[in-house]
């Protein structure tokens, strides 16, 4: 038997389902299903993933044996239809749309009224006595197919677009008449000609055998692949391909196309959101050319339309049980449904309709704790406009993605990406009339996006949104210049470079920076967020270094401090330079009296963070970096050190020579500190113990972890943890207060997790350093990984940046080695669980979480405002593992 390569669906019948989305894609396994439940669906076709796949296998080729099912699909399109594809007299016009698994808003090609010709486009006139409709269809084909499948640039045929409409004195392509258009398509085809250096193809199946190879080209394309890597899409075969009988928006006023959602994407309400245009079709609405009007006013133009699309609605959430995103067309009178699909959603959407849903009876807590991408929470934590800022808005446009930014204006893609390789520090706000899926990487670069056109559902909205970046779109009052390098706002003129804010809640525009401040979390976020809590078995601390960011982690739900870097409280006011002092000492005595004026200030910060986790275990890391890192390097810098430290500037210049190493990664600085300076780490031991007594005197609970950096041997912890223990035991001896504590280490040397087993003789905790244990693992700087690794993930040598994400099949070995054999080693010895967390940037990357969960850590640590989003990936992953069981 041979294999099925396309599957038909049309009427109430149909050949596929929404369960087959990994071979039909999303777009043509909802097109069945929407089929199978009785929504009207114009008929059409899916060419599965599989054939995307031998597409590429065969060099660019579709295999022979899927041709002949493509013609008896169209076939069986022609006879519900009741027209021909091809005939001069009546056409059957299709579209040819791509489909992954998982959508790609934008991504791949798409191309509307395919079929028609010279011939048929007279015909077409002649059938529906509207010649306007015909010719507007017809050039709408020249530019789609001429720019998606020839590689013709659309600004070629909008320049004859705009050319037209300037000479005819029109502000909009719907002003033009039949037979300005007819004189438009001309003009296309000249276009077409010139850059392809052929005609125009009157034969439609060869027009739709080249759009389907189009379709499958974009799957490779540079949009695609870089939307995939930014998104971590990976493991799909390609893209499906759907061919769908044309319905059409463009007829005229009793015609329209629109695009909308179930519930508000921005806010999770539950209320009919998105934009129509009438006399248009589909990508005029998603590519921003017109300015659309809100669906609720649908309700008074076309009132029967709109209570039948409230009625499918309703029935496309109660079958999917999710908010869906669905376009639409109207002919003449009459309603097409076009797509469904689960609708992209900002955070605090998709906490709020994950937690409606639940009490709607629609879905379970633990459905709800599973639909939110954790990476979204970061929506629900953005910046807000500080309320007591007293600048006022100059314009206002849709409010298309939450959150506030202030940045530098700079006015296409391009100059962001150049910008920000030279100046990564600069916040980028990018402006434009429109954006188109060419931008994403400008975009992902960018804090903020604002255009002039466009509604909720345009491209840079709906990417926006995906990314949690504020978006404000339909902003008609702001007027590009990418020629002067100047944008106007509503009179006021704004140089690139120079700062606006944009408040993508409101829709407001302001020139200028403006302050942000930050959001609580409260309703129902607390909701979710308790619900994630009562599945995950992970526990979820902080790394913090002061008492607000641990009172800010606290507010998140952070349950202790994993990582407190001792070394950022040396650089603060009154400490660095006594830091400095203890540097240049030359002698043991010198070096502690300098260490005796940072110890107060130590002992005051730990009694801050211990105050702030109260009852909470606190990982504090003894000092980690080299030396010299807190010496000046610069001349000018050096000269006023030595003044304020009455010594020569050559001591000065002399020590840092000293110190310079070609490798400090792998040079002087973790255990190997407190083995040739001791007095560095029994200052900061006596600092902890000190506050910890204080803290509990004050009738709070104190839980410090002592913890010893960069250590590769047992030797070297040994030697460290006797001084810590003396230490200790001499401070609670004076105080006479027993203070609980632990000593541990931080693994991040690949020799240390292969000899796991002897360090947990010593050691009572591991915590997996990942930054530096991929460092060397991989013999990578993560400081300078910026010269290939956009290369490695571009020709696949790596699946992503191991520094974003655990390498599991590489540095997740040594971490899954290091548990067992440290485990196996303190059960044996003492008959005691080691605790074991990680604690480097992976502790907030829900993939990594993941695998930290698989490897049974008892806990992750981050950053306090990736808290929430550890606390929801753990609860994924442990009720990942109820899914898997059952």
């Amino acid at each position: 038997m041979s294999t099925k390569y396309v599957y038909f669906f049309g009427g109430k019948t149909a050949e596929g389902n929404g369960q087959m989305r990994d071979l039909l894609g999303g777009k043509g396994a909802n097109l069945a299903e929407m089929c199978l439940i009785g929504i009207p669906v114009p008929p059409g076709f899916t060419i599965t993933t599989e054939v995307c796949a031998a597409y590429y296998e065969h060099g660019k080729k579709i295999p022979e044996e899927v041709l002949p099912q493509i013609d008896e699909a169209l076939k069986r399109v022609e006879a519900l239809v009741g027209k021909k594809f091809g005939d001069s007299a009546d056409p059957l016009l299709v579209s040819v749309r791509s489909g992954a698994a998982l959508s790609m808003p934008g991504m791949m090609n798409t191309i509307l009224n395919l079929g028609l010709t010279d011939a048929s486009v007279e015909g077409l006139a002649r059938k529906t006595n509207n010649p306007r409709f015909a010719y507007d269809s017809y050039r709408r084909l020249i530019d789609m197919f001429g720019s998606t499948a020839m590689g013709v640039d659309h600004d070629h045929f909008e320049h004859e677009l705009q050319q037209m409409k300037e000479a005819k004195g029109v502000k909009l392509d719907t002003d033009l008449n039949a037979e300005d258009l007819k004189e438009l398509v001309r003009r296309y085809k000249a276009v077409y000609r010139k850059h392809v250096g052929d005609d125009f193809p009157q034969d439609p199946r060869k027009q739709l055998m080249l759009a389907i190879q189009a379709v499958f080209n974009s799957w490779m394309g540079k949009k695609a692949v870089e939307y995939r890597r930014i998104e971590r899409i990976t493991g799909l075969k390609g893209t499906a391909v759907n061919v769908q009988a044309m319905v059409f928006g463009n007829m005229g006023n009793t015609s329209g196309t629109g695009v909308a959602f179930t519930r508000d994407p921005n806010t999770g309400e539950n209320v009919f959101y998105g934009d129509y245009l009438i006399n248009a079709q589909g990508e005029d609405v998603v590519a921003g050319i017109r300015t659309p009007e809100p669906i609720s006013r649908l309700k008074e133009v076309m009132p029967q339309v709109y209570e039948q699309l409230c009625d499918i609605r309703q029935k496309l959430e109660q079958h999917y049980k999710d908010m869906q995103d669905i376009e639409f067309t109207v002919q003449e009178g009459v309603l097409y449904m076009l797509q469904t699909r689960a609708g992209k959603r900002t955070g605090t959407a998709a906490v709020r309709i994950a937690v409606d849903m639940v009490r709607e009876g629609l879905i379970d807590e633990r459905t709800a704790v599973l639909r939110v991408n954790p990476e979204s929470l970061n929506h629900l934590l953005l910046p807000q406009l500080d309320p007591k800022a007293n600048i006022k808005p100059v314009a206002q446009g849709i409010a298309a993605s939450p959150g506030a930014a202030s940045g530098i204006v700079l006015l296409s893609a391009d100059a962001v990406v150049e910008h920000h390789e030279k100046h990564p520090q600069d916040p980028i706000i990018l402006v434009r009339k429109e954006t188109s899926p060419e931008d994403v990487a400008g975009m992902h670069l960018a804090v903020g996006i604002l255009t002039s056109t466009g509604g909720k559902s345009s491209h840079a909205a709906v990417v926006a949104r995906g990314w949690g970046k504020p978006c404000v779109v339909g902003c008609e009052a702001v007027k590009i210049s990418e020629e002067a390098g100047t944008i106007t706002i509503a009179g006021h003129t704004v140089k690139a470079g120079e700062y606006i804010t944009i408040n993508g809640t409101t829709g407001d525009v302001m020139i200028g920076k403006v302050p942000t401040v930050l959001p609580k979390i409260t309703g129902d976020f607390a909701t979710l967020m308790e619900w994630a809590d009562k599945y995950r078995k992970l526990r979820v601390r902080t790394n913090a270094d002061s008492p607000a960011d641990a009172a800010k982690a606290r507010e998140f739900g952070a349950e202790g401090i994993g990582l407190c870097r001792t070394e950022h409280m040396f650089f603060g006011e009154g400490r660095i330079l006594a830091m400095r002092e203890m540097i240049l000492a030359s002698d043991e005595a010198g070096r502690r009296a300098a260490l005796a004026k940072i110890e107060p200030l130590q002992r005051e910060d730990f009694i801050g963070i211990f105050e702030a986790m109260d009852g909470y275990p606190v990982t504090i890391r003894l000092l980690d970096p080299p030396l010299h890192e807190f010496l000046p390097h610069d001349h000018a810098a050096q000269e006023e050190l030595a003044q304020s430290l009455g010594v020569p500037v050559a001591k000065i210049k002399e020590r840092v020579d000293e110190l310079h190493e070609f490798n400090p990664m792998m040079g002087f600085r973790g255990c190997r500190l407190p083995i040739v300076y001791p007095e560095i780490a029994e200052m900061q031991v006596r600092a902890i113990i000190e506050a910890a007594i204080e803290v509990h005197r004050r009738g709070k609970k104190v839980l410090p972890e002592i913890m010893v950096p960069l250590v590769g041997t047992i030797e070297e912890l040994r030697f460290i943890k006797q001084r810590i223990v003396a230490v200790a035991e001499e401070c609670m001896a004076k105080a006479g207060v027993r203070i609980e504590y632990q000593i541990g280490t931080m693994i991040e040397v690949p020799r240390a997790a292969l000899t796991a087993d002897q360090i947990a003789e010593d050691a009572e905790f591991f915590s997996f350093g990942t930054n530096d244990l991929t460092q060397m693992t991989f013999g990578f700087s993560r400081d300078d990984i910026k010269s290939f690794m956009p290369t490695y993930l571009r020709e696949k040598i790596l699946p992503v940046d191991p520094f974003q994400s655990i390498d599991v099949k590489g540095v997740g070995q040594l971490i899954e080695i290091g548990v067992r054999k440290g485990r196996e080693s303190r059960q044996s010895k003492y008959g005691q669980h080691l605790k074991v967390g990680i604690c480097g940037e992976h502790g907030g990357d829900p993939d990594s979480i993941r695998f930290c969960h698989q490897v049974g850590m008892d806990y992750v640590s981050c950053s306090p405002f990736r808290v929430p989003i550890a606390r929801l990936a753990a609860a994924q992953a442990a009720l990942g593992d109820i899914k898997r069981d059952k």
